[in-house]
Protein backbone atom coordinates (compact mmCIF):
# COMPACT_ATOMS: atom_id res chain seq x y z
CA UNK A 1 0.00 0.00 0.00
CA UNK A 2 1.42 3.09 -1.14
CA UNK A 3 0.71 6.46 1.46
CA UNK A 4 -0.77 9.75 -0.25
CA UNK A 5 0.38 12.83 0.64
CA UNK A 6 2.53 16.16 -0.45
CA UNK A 7 6.53 16.48 -0.31
CA UNK A 8 8.21 18.69 1.34
CA UNK A 9 8.93 19.92 -2.56
CA UNK A 10 6.09 20.50 -3.34
CA UNK A 11 4.92 22.48 -0.24
CA UNK A 12 8.26 24.85 -0.69
CA UNK A 13 6.79 25.54 -4.31
CA UNK A 14 3.51 26.48 -2.57
CA UNK A 15 4.28 28.53 0.02
CA UNK A 16 7.00 30.25 -2.30
CA UNK A 17 3.70 30.84 -4.35
CA UNK A 18 2.00 32.04 -1.91
CA UNK A 19 4.69 34.44 -0.38
CA UNK A 20 5.04 35.87 -3.98
CA UNK A 21 1.14 36.87 -3.61
CA UNK A 22 1.69 38.58 -0.43
CA UNK A 23 4.21 40.68 -1.59
CA UNK A 24 2.25 41.98 -4.61
CA UNK A 25 -1.21 42.46 -2.25
CA UNK A 26 0.07 43.46 1.18
CA UNK A 27 1.40 47.61 -0.18
CA UNK A 28 -1.51 47.70 -2.33
CA UNK A 29 -4.01 46.93 0.52
CA UNK A 30 -2.26 49.55 3.05
CA UNK A 31 -1.99 52.24 0.28
CA UNK A 32 -5.79 51.83 -0.72
CA UNK A 33 -6.35 52.09 3.39
CA UNK A 34 -4.04 55.11 3.86
CA UNK A 35 -6.20 56.74 0.41
CA UNK A 36 -9.70 55.76 1.77
CA UNK A 37 -8.73 57.46 4.89
CA UNK A 38 -7.44 60.60 3.45
CA UNK A 39 -10.40 60.71 1.16
CA UNK A 40 -13.08 60.16 4.24
CA UNK A 41 -11.36 63.34 5.95
CA UNK A 42 -11.94 65.37 3.03
CA UNK A 43 -15.15 64.52 2.88
CA UNK A 44 -16.13 65.20 6.79
CA UNK A 45 -14.52 68.71 6.57
CA UNK A 46 -16.82 69.40 3.48
CA UNK A 47 -19.58 68.07 5.48
CA UNK A 48 -18.47 70.20 8.66
CA UNK A 49 -17.63 73.01 6.76
CA UNK A 50 -20.88 73.36 5.11
CA UNK A 51 -23.06 72.88 8.13
CA UNK A 52 -21.03 75.78 9.91
CA UNK A 53 -21.72 77.85 6.88
CA UNK A 54 -25.73 76.55 7.10
CA UNK A 55 -25.77 77.45 10.94
CA UNK A 56 -23.79 81.13 10.06
CA UNK A 57 -26.61 81.65 7.30
CA UNK A 58 -30.05 80.66 9.54
CA UNK A 59 -28.69 82.53 12.91
CA UNK A 60 -26.28 85.25 11.92
CA UNK A 61 -23.89 83.66 14.29
CA UNK A 62 -21.18 81.18 14.07
CA UNK A 63 -21.48 78.12 16.42
CA UNK A 64 -19.82 78.08 19.56
CA UNK A 65 -18.54 74.87 19.32
CA UNK A 66 -18.72 71.68 17.28
CA UNK A 67 -20.96 69.82 19.78
CA UNK A 68 -23.36 73.09 18.94
CA UNK A 69 -23.94 72.09 15.25
CA UNK A 70 -25.14 68.57 16.58
CA UNK A 71 -27.13 70.04 19.10
CA UNK A 72 -28.82 72.40 16.71
CA UNK A 73 -29.55 69.08 14.40
CA UNK A 74 -27.05 71.00 11.54
CA UNK A 75 -24.66 67.64 11.94
CA UNK A 76 -26.21 63.59 13.45
CA UNK A 77 -22.57 63.08 15.35
CA UNK A 78 -19.80 64.33 15.13
CA UNK A 79 -17.57 63.05 12.99
CA UNK A 80 -14.81 60.89 13.57
CA UNK A 81 -11.33 61.68 12.38
CA UNK A 82 -10.04 58.76 9.98
CA UNK A 83 -6.71 59.41 10.89
CA UNK A 84 -6.87 59.79 14.71
CA UNK A 85 -9.82 58.07 14.95
CA UNK A 86 -10.92 60.25 17.89
CA UNK A 87 -13.74 62.76 17.69
CA UNK A 88 -11.98 65.16 19.51
CA UNK A 89 -9.10 66.33 17.96
CA UNK A 90 -11.23 68.56 15.30
CA UNK A 91 -9.19 71.92 15.42
CA UNK A 92 -11.18 74.67 15.76
CA UNK A 93 -10.76 78.50 13.66
CA UNK A 94 -12.24 81.29 14.93
CA UNK A 95 -13.99 83.70 12.95
CA UNK A 96 -11.62 87.34 12.81
CA UNK A 97 -13.21 90.30 13.43
CA UNK A 98 -16.30 91.46 15.33
CA UNK A 99 -17.84 87.96 14.09
CA UNK A 100 -20.22 86.45 16.85
CA UNK A 101 -19.21 82.71 17.87
CA UNK A 102 -16.38 80.87 18.15
CA UNK A 103 -15.87 78.29 15.08
CA UNK A 104 -15.35 79.85 11.48
CA UNK A 105 -13.73 76.52 10.26
CA UNK A 106 -12.64 73.53 11.14
CA UNK A 107 -9.45 71.39 10.39
CA UNK A 108 -7.65 67.98 11.40
CA UNK A 109 -5.94 67.41 14.53
CA UNK A 110 -4.19 64.70 13.20
CA UNK A 111 -0.28 64.96 12.82
CA UNK A 112 1.84 63.79 9.52
CA UNK A 113 1.59 64.48 6.24
CA UNK A 114 -0.68 62.82 3.55
CA UNK A 115 0.50 61.01 0.55
CA UNK A 116 0.81 64.44 -1.85
CA UNK A 117 2.77 65.85 1.02
CA UNK A 118 0.63 68.29 2.44
CA UNK A 119 -0.15 68.54 6.29
CA UNK A 120 -3.02 67.28 7.82
CA UNK A 121 -3.35 70.37 9.70
CA UNK A 122 -3.92 72.56 6.70
CA UNK A 123 -6.83 70.62 5.30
Amino acid sequence: MKLRGFTLVELMVVMAIIALLLTLAVPRYFNHLESSRETILKQDLAVMRDAIDKYHGDTGSYPDSLEALVNARYLRTLPVDPITERDDTWQVVAPSGDETGAVYDVKSGAPGVARDGSSYATW
